[in-house]
């Protein structure tokens, strides 16, 4: 049976192969911005499952295809990745002392039983005070430009991380042992 990463995300892709799953990538072509919902958990579950299902119904195959999307939320509001440095600059600003919640969906959908997991994990993420000029420090490295809420844990953005409640990995992108303990049911 072959294992299906509906996402071209390097950290996914690190994350697969750090607990040993053979696998392919296969890009899925929705278009996120599309995509709406009545709350922020629904919407990663959502969007983790339309990723899969994209993919999953373009191979003639026995497969297993698994999808995931990863926000970061808060207030209630979901924040994306940084369209310009000045919105990366305000992102940080508002998330600088603050608590925010990361939430990752994951969808796997296996042709074994026609089964369906649709899941998502939700962490809290403590982001220490930062000065302006450590804000735009960590902008002008780069790394917060295609991350959600922009910034990275498993980065640079890691020392301004002061605590989570929840799974590192998951904040990263992929909650592995949830996904691990899918795929102990369907290989």
């Amino acid at each position: 049976m072959k294992v299906i990463l509906a996402s071209n995300s390097p950290r996914r892709k690190q994350l697969l192969e750090q607990i040993g799953i053979d696998f392919e990538v296969i890009v899925s072509d929705v278009d996120e911005s599309k995509v709406v919902s009545e709350s922020v958990d629904k919407y990663v579950e959502k969007l983790a499952y339309m990723k899969a299902k994209d993919v999953y119904d373009k191979l003639n195959y026995d497969k297993i295809v698994i999808g995931s999307d990863t926000v970061v939320a808060f207030n209630g509001e979901v924040l994306g990745k940084p369209i310009n440095e000045n919105n990366a600059f305000e992102m940080l600003k508002m998330l600088q002392g603050n608590i925010c919640e990361v939430l990752t969906g994951l969808c796997v959908i296996s042709s074994k039983n026609n089964k369906e997991y649709i899941t998502h994990d939700k962490c809290r993420v403590y982001i220490q005070n930062m000065t302006d000029e450590e804000i735009w420090e960590y902008i002008k490295t780069g790394e917060p430009m295609d991350k959600a809420g922009a910034f990275a844990i498993q980065g640079i953005g890691g020392r301004y991380i002061s605590k989570i409640e929840g799974d590192y990995y998951s904040v990263v992108g992929l909650p592995i042992n949830k996904l691990y303990n899918i795929l102990k049911k369907e290989v």
